[in-house]
């Protein structure tokens, strides 16, 4: 059977370009099938001023890592050895280098990162060929090797040695292959070995003696650590990097007793023989874990251990697939709008050239007509003509971005990119061949497929859900598919868009379990919701026309409440723009009828007329793309591919019929059809892949237009990968994606060590503009009218006076006046004022400030700057404490206190009316004090407590409120030396003595879940 597809393929096997050195001494190795040497098949082309190098030499030099463009230029970029990264281009001679020895060849930059202790640049050192946009003039290439490089000399140099070294070893697999291959007639059979069961003590699970186990693993100072501790170890801690335990520690741990027993090899053998009634598991398996991998003795070393597995996400981020670019065209705008761009560039340059004000910058390619693969404003630099919305990397290369080194900026781009072709006949007769059959004259149709998945509210599947209040929704992909063919010596190129995103209002699903429910979230308002549906289409809208929006989504049952909204909320708005449509999949496709989506399409008969496609013939636009089909289900994932796939097959067989090119077989599936299938299951994997984690289910009936048995148990095994991945995994991934977007700054790694979570960015901004509007709204309701606010603050505290430990810690407002301090209890979700105390400043005894510790789960949660509070000492004398009350009965009673309702003067015009309260204290000279604690600090979102300036700490906040206080209290002449005192507002030993026996279980437990795998 004759092969006519040919595939581009993001694997490794095909296509792809393998690192190489600059060396010509070393040996080159045998590269695998399929493999191509970037020295021969990728030699760099004559390369413009405007577009990114496509090779590169990098060395570390002592002054500052070097990297310069491929062929040699006059130009080089420097790196400078510092914290904070500082680039500069630069000419100068670079002959005194060992290029040939000490340098690697890298195919771009993915960008420069600053961590907690050091700085680093990212590579690409792998690429994979994905084929060309019509042309070998546009080629494609997918991310699939990067590495990280320490910003210092001697973690540079030795990052690449290693890096050179792993590339000298030869890589011999075939004599293994070939071992493994059963000889003629026999079959491959495997052989069980009976294994002694063997009872694990102490010395077996942490050997003292490297001699005592063939499976030990010897540490630097040769103490070895045994495979069970090995292996609890990889599982549960955080800290993967093992240091070397000397032989105190050693001894102290293989004799460290657990609950009664004496040692962990009495436990196991307890276990074994069933009496585990005075067993402590949870402790048990701490001190196992601490064993093997004991936690950092330092916050350097914890530091260090975190900014490991940052930057492995990191790349795991860019070298999973989907990551994919180009150096010599723009990916990132459809055919349509780059025609659009050069219309709009047509006039402003004859314009300006009537002016004698044209430019060459702005001077576009001379044609006739349209062309179009046109570039826009070919002479400008590559990544000033990129969209935005769709440059995942554009945050990481902000230091080259800001020094305009424009040749080094090389924008990257998330979704799928795939090149086929396929033939079919140019006879008019309806029986087209099936594939493998007698071929007749036939026409070849390059067919390509370019997805795009914005970075808008990017991130992962239960993480990022619904829309943002900027109109922004989760999981946004444009897929635009090309088709390109010659007919009668004429060049035909059709183009065609569809958009996917989650539905646009505010909603959360837990990613619990296997079939968790969609919910609205309850902190928004109706109002809010609508506000952000309104952005959304307004945006989409003035970009692609009128979008007729397909929910997928079930009408009824645990999706049902979500579809109501939505609905809803499309109803209300009547947007002349945006046209509604429901068709509930699961119920229209039940049984695995998926046939019935020809249903759906009937529906969309008129609406694709209306439409049309993108197709240039020739040099003469023939037709316009006029709006677009918006697709969702609930992820916008498996359901939407299919149906997407659907629209796209009848807009594929329109474009072909205009060409008198028809592909409708009477039998069986045309070769059109397998390719289709193909390119559209491989799509939904990738965009998937990104989202999930896993394929695309439903993948067999994309591929092959049935939905059979194995299809559906394929589609169970990668549901329940989904949910290890949501659940387990995606946490701290989401955290690195927030980072490297530029979403959140450093601290959201100190937030997911302490929460083993990472809040949503629209959630931390939504919480910085509630907590302004809640001090607006408090200053206006409780401070005197005569009075002037000085500073105001929300901060951490105790519900009661006089304590510093509780059960119930809330959000107060603390507002500091020239002549009063306010401590505010706000309800936040009524927006009002609970109860509030004020204090006259020369009634304020003193303040205390220091540690603040409330958990001691992990380090994090342990260091006093980030743990950082005051409590504050004043008079009860003249305190003014109030309360609003939805009730008569509004006067405060003291906890304790038996204070009757008839007992209350109602008319008293004194201290004692109803609207004037006490708080747990008594009248006189007794002293009342109050604790607070710094929330924390996100200098990146600007979430500080500190409006002029943002503290870096918490401890700095603290600092700088207490200033203030001190001033202000100054000119009533209370502050002496004493005023200040600097001691734990509460220790760490009494934080130990309140973290309950339950909290570490389930903190150790999540961290086992999340931060194990």
């Amino acid at each position: 059977m004759k092969r006519l597809l040919n595939f581009s393929s993001t694997s490794k096997k095909r296509g792809q370009i393998e690192p190489a050195l600059n060396t010509s001494s070393l040996p080159k190795a045998s590269p695998s099938r399929g493999d191509t040497s970037p020295t021969t098949s990728r030699r760099p082309t004559a390369r413009k001023a405007s577009e990114p190098s496509q090779l590169l030499d990098l060395i570390a030099a002592p002054d500052a890592l070097v990297i310069r463009p491929r062929p040699d230029s006059a130009h080089h970029l420097r790196v400078a050895w510092s914290k904070t990264p500082t680039v500069s281009e630069v000419k100068g001679d670079l002959s005194d280098l060992a290029w040939e020895s000490n340098s690697i060849q890298i195919h771009g930059i993915v960008g420069l990162v600053s961590l907690f202790s050091g700085s680093y640049i990212l590579v690409i050192t792998g690429i994979a060929d994905l084929g060309n946009l019509c042309s070998p003039s546009r080629q494609v290439y997918g991310v699939t090797d990067v590495l990280y490089i320490p910003l210092d000399y001697d973690g540079a140099k030795a990052s690449l040695e290693r890096y050179i070294n792993r590339i000298r070893k030869p890589v011999v697999k075939q004599a293994v292959r070939e071992s493994m291959q059963p000889g003629d007639g026999d079959s491959l059979h495997v052989k069980w070995q009976h294994l002694p069961t063997i009872t694990p003590d102490a010395s077996s699970i942490l050997s003292s003696s490297p001699s005592s186990s063939g499976y030990s693993t010897p540490t630097t100072s040769g103490v070895s650590i045994g495979p069970l501790a090995n292996t609890l170890a990889d599982r549960l801690s955080f800290w993967k990097t093992r240091r070397g335990l000397d032989a105190n520690e050693a001894s102290l741990i293989a004799s460290k007793t657990t609950g009664d027993h004496e040692t962990l090899g009495e436990m196991l053998d307890d276990i074994d023989s069933g009496d585990t009634a005075s067993l402590a598991p949870n402790q048990a398996i701490e001190d196992i874990v601490t064993a093997a991998v004991p936690e950092p003795r330092t916050s350097e070393e914890r530091y260090q251990a975190v900014e490991l597995k940052v930057l492995k996400e990191i790349v795991r981020q860019f070298t999973k697939g989907g990551m994919y670019f180009s150096y010599t065209f723009d990916l990132s705008n459809s055919l349509q709008r780059k025609q659009q761009q050069v219309e709009r560039l047509k006039k402003q340059e004859n314009i300006l050239a009537d002016l004698n004000a044209l430019g060459d910058w702005a001077k576009l390619e001379p044609c006739e007509g349209a062309k179009p693969f046109m570039e826009p404003s070919p002479n400008l630099p590559l990544w000033q003509r990129i969209d935005r919305k769709f440059w995942w990397n554009e945050h990481l290369l902000q230091p080259l971005i800001e020094s305009r080194c424009h040749m080094y900026i090389l924008p990257i781009l998330q979704g799928h990119f795939q090149l086929t072709k396929f033939h079919i006949p140019t006879s008019g007769e309806l029986d087209t061949p099936r594939v493998g059959e007698g071929e007749k004259e036939e026409i070849e149709v390059e067919y390509v497929i370019i997805s795009r998945r914005s970075r808008d509210r990017g991130g992962l599947r239960y993480q990022r859900r619904g829309i943002d209040d900027k109109g922004f929704v989760a999981n946004f992909v444009e897929t635009e598919t090309i088709v390109r063919l010659e007919r009668q010596e004429t060049e035909n190129v059709f183009s065609f868009v569809q958009t996917r995103g989650s539905i646009p209002l505010f909603w959360v699903q837990s990613g619990y379990g296997l079939k968790p429910p969609p919910l609205l979230d309850t902190t928004r308002t109706a109002e809010q919701n609508m506000s952000a549906l309104k952005l959304h289409f307004a945006a989409v809208t003035q970009r692609y026309g009128t979008n007729t929006c397909i929910n997928l989504a079930e009408q009824h049952g645990r999706e049902g409440v979500i579809t109501d909204a939505y609905r809803g909320g499309m109803q209300e708005a009547n947007l002349s723009d945006a046209k509604y449509l429901e068709w509930d999949f699961h119920a229209e496709c039940r049984g695995m009828r998926y046939e019935n989506i020809s249903k759906l399409t009937r529906q969309l008969e008129r609406t694709f007329e209306q439409q049309g496609f993108y197709w240039i013939s020739g040099s003469t636009t023939m037709s316009q793309q006029r709006g677009v089909f918006r697709v969702n289900c609930i992820d916008c994932l498996d359901r939407t591919n299919v149906v997407q796939s659907a629209l796209a097959r009848i807009v594929l067989e329109s474009q072909l019929e205009t060409l008198a090119l028809l592909n409708h077989p009477h039998d069986g599936h045309t070769q059109a059809d397998a390719v289709f299938n193909d390119v559209w299951a491989n799509n939904g994997d990738a965009i998937s892949r990104a989202y999930a984690g896993t394929s695309a289910l439903k993948g067999d009936f994309t591929r092959t237009g049935k939905r059979d048995l194995t299809g559906m148990l394929n589609d169970g095994i990668n549901s329940l990968a989904r949910v290890y991945t949501s659940t387990f995994g995606d946490w701290f991934s989401q955290a690195v994606i927030d980072f490297l977007l530029g979403n959140r700054g450093l601290s959201v790694f100190t937030e997911f060590l302490q929460n083993l979570s990472s809040s949503d960015p629209r959630d931390a901004l939504r919480l910085s503009k509630v907590r302004e509007a809640a001090i607006e709204n408090a200053t206006a309701m409780v401070v005197l009218g005569d009075e002037r606010t000085v500073a105001s603050w929300t901060l951490l505290s105790p519900a009661e006076y006089n304590v510093r430990l509780s059960d119930y810690f809330e959000e107060k407002i603390l507002i500091l006046t020239a002549k009063a301090m306010y401590i505010v209890s706000y309800d936040y979700s009524l927006e009002k004022v609970k109860k509030s105390t004020r204090v006259p400043l020369g009634d304020i005894l003193g303040v205390q400030k220091g540690a603040y510790i409330l958990s001691t789960l992990n380090n994090q949660t342990r260091d006093p700057r980030f743990n950082y509070g005051m409590q504050i000492s004043f008079l009860a004398t003249r305190q003014d404490t109030r309360v609003t009350s939805y009730s008569i009965r509004n006067q405060y009673v003291p906890d304790g206190a038996n204070v009757h309702l008839s007992s209350v003067n109602m008319n008293s015009k004194n201290g004692t009316t109803l609207s004037r309260i006490l708080s747990n204290t008594t009248t006189g000279n007794e002293a009342v004090s109050v604790a607070f604690k710094s929330l924390p600090v996100d200098p990146q979102t600007g979430a500080g407590d500190d409006h002029s300036s943002e503290p870096l700490t918490p401890q700095d906040s603290i600092n700088r409120i207490i200033e203030l206080l001190v001033k202000l209290c100054d000119h009533f002449g209370t502050v002496d030396r004493g005023f200040v005192s600097e001691k734990d507002v509460v220790s760490l030993v009494e934080a130990q003595k309140s973290t309950t026996l339950f909290s570490k279980f389930e903190y150790n437990f999540k961290r086992l879940l999340w931060l194990g795998g």
